[in-house]
């Protein structure tokens, strides 16, 4: 089951994006320690994703041999 982040892009006055909004709880799953430096948030987001991308797998068909080596080709 998938849910959305409700994740804000604030832009410039030419449209660029220049800051993001996350909700608190997903922020403070990623940095439960709000003295955290830049390089352990860069760690926090990096496992948040694999941890997502992984719990997403497991919800995702194996495929054949055949199926996998036709994914590859394409």
């Amino acid at each position: 089951m998938e849910t959305m982040l409700n994740i804000e892009y604030l832009t410039n006055k030419d449209g660029d994006a220049i800051a993001v909004v996350i909700p608190i709880e997903l922020w403070r799953k990623l940095l439960p320690n709000e003295e955290a430096s830049v390089d352990e948030l860069a760690e926090a987001v990096e496992d948040y994703c694999m941890n997502k991308a992984m719990n997403e797998a497991t919800d995702t068909p194996l495929l054949t041999r055949s199926e996998a080596l036709a994914a590859l080709e394409e």
